[in-house]
């Protein structure tokens, strides 16, 4: 463990989101479910910001970085409890778009930015690899696409508006989570009205 903070993300960070989940009346079209949705997401995103951090500033080695991502990872993904299967599939929304996230900031540690492409040619190749069917290509694109987000490289949100709804749109979804919360990695609020 690292002296650098206690943890990065705990189950029960993530478990008081998913009581939050478990109280609210969620409907997606509503702004204020909408955006605890999102909450959720950014929560986790900038915990992987953090540790991102961290890594560059030489407070974690590359293996202690990837081993607080498995953590936070392990913990988000996991099997959520609800009983509400409308809201199960709403926070499964949420951990698959988390997953691209996880992928980028691991290969980003692991191998650094790609050279190579820029995120709107990653966006397009991973939408056509979507629609060959081709769903581990998509995400190595979206994850080479999640490296340059890392390294400073801006992506156009607007690009998700030319996408298919499908594993590509929840992915790039959560890449930009990633670029806001590489921009400012400040906790999200687990209270806010």
């Amino acid at each position: 463990m690292t002296d650098v903070e206690d943890t990065f993300y705990t189950e029960d960070r993530w478990q008081n989101w998913i009581g939050r989940v478990a109280e609210e009346e969620l409907d997606p079209e509503n702004e204020d479910s909408a955006r605890l949705l999102l909450n959720l997401q950014d929560d986790a995103a900038i915990a992987v910001a953090k540790i991102i951090n961290a890594y560059e500033d030489g407070r974690l080695d590359e293996e202690a970085a990837v081993e607080e991502l498995a953590g936070v990872r392990d913990i988000v993904l996991d099997d959520v409890d609800l009983d509400d299967e409308e809201k199960r599939m709403l926070v499964d929304g949420v951990q698959t778009s988390l997953v691209c996230v996880f992928y980028a900031a691991e290969e980003y540690i692991a191998a650094g930015p790609t050279e190579d492409g820029t995120i709107e040619e990653y966006v397009h190749a991973a939408a056509d690899a979507e629609a060959n069917e081709d769903l581990d290509a998509a995400l190595g694109y979206l994850v080479q696409a999640g490296t340059r987000i890392v390294d400073g490289d801006e992506l156009d949100i607007a690009l998700v508006e030319d996408l298919e709804y499908g594993l590509v749109s929840e992915w790039v979804n959560g890449l930009d989570s990633l670029q806001s919360a590489m921009s400012d990695p400040e906790v999200v609020e687990e209270d806010e009205d």
